[in-house]
């Protein structure tokens, strides 16, 4: 396929910790599977640390993921940003381009559309949701509950005085948000609850679905099942893995990496998610239930 930049062939995640991470595994079956001969690594890198290892990269690399906690703290290193980037303050992309006889750095948010996209595939619309967390990944499932069809967000978190960026988010949307403690949680039922918490951080917590049709998406994926995952589904829920978010927002980063439009479909896409879910364990595909 055409791509741009072909001299461009580097690319990696970067987080602390990031030795658990299963973007390389999807990104190479991914360019396998396109016939791409790019490489993808992992490198931890901490906050204070990210943009000294920016700085030091070469001509031949092409673009960046973004894990924790690096998605609010990368900004200030961009050229240029996309529209959602812009709303959320939140990139978990980066691309590098070649303008002239400088590189900019444009960065991207591809988190939003890798909770909307397999939510959407389970037929499962909610007009109310839960979220776990008040991170920069909470921000993207705040947006993502909007697009799904939430007029209402209920945001738990350890510390309600840490919400002002999700309260602020929730004016720019146009959406009510209420927000309340974890201690809160206890007890209560729930159609749809997005957890953006760190893997095993929601084990204690008592989170039960409102029906079978009520779906928990945990973004943990390692370990995988979470505690709290396992609990819902035993009660009857529907659960998504983390992987399924990681796959999906992965196929929005190689679509901007290779087009510089993550809306832009790749060519036989539907071969290429099947690759991708296959390298990691997953189903072909998401099946309602």
């Amino acid at each position: 396929m055409q791509y741009t930049d072909p001299r461009r062939s580097h690319l990696a995640v970067l987080g602390s910790p990031i030795a658990h991470s299963l973007s390389p595994t999807l990104h190479a079956a991914a360019y396998d599977a396109l016939g791409v001969p790019f490489t993808y690594g992992r490198h931890e890198v901490t906050s204070d640390g990210l943009a000294a290892f920016v700085a030091g990269l070469g001509p031949e690399w092409r673009g960046l993921s973004l894990t924790m906690p690096l998605k609010r703290e990368v900004l200030p290193l961009l050229d240029r940003t996309t529209p959602l980037v812009d709303e959320l303050g939140v990139a978990n992309t980066v691309a590098f381009r070649t303008v002239g006889d400088r590189v900019e750095l444009v960065g991207a948010n591809t988190d939003v559309e890798g909770l909307v996209r397999p939510v959407e595939a389970l037929g499962h619309l909610p007009g109310e949701a839960t979220v776990l967390g008040g991170g920069a990944t909470a921000a993207s499932a705040l947006t993502a509950s909007v697009r799904l069809g939430a007029r209402l967000v209920r945001v738990f978190l350890r510390d309600p005085a840490k919400s002002r960026k999700l309260v602020d988010l929730a004016v720019r949307l146009g959406v009510t948000l209420e927000v309340r403690p974890l201690a809160e949680l206890a007890g209560t039922h729930h159609g749809f609850v997005l957890s953006t918490l760190p893997g095993g951080a929601a084990d204690e917590l008592e989170l039960l679905p409102s029906g079978p049709d009520a779906v928990l998406f945990d973004v943990a994926y390692e370990p995988w099942p979470t505690a709290a995952a396992t609990r819902w589904a035993d009660a009857g829920g529907r659960v998504l893995n983390g992987l399924d978010m990681l796959t999906e927002q992965a196929i929005g980063q190689i679509r901007f990496f290779l087009t510089g439009d993550q809306d832009a479909l790749l060519p036989d896409e539907a071969a290429v998610r099947r690759a991708m879910r296959s390298a990691v364990g997953l189903e072909p595909v998401i099946s309602p239930r």
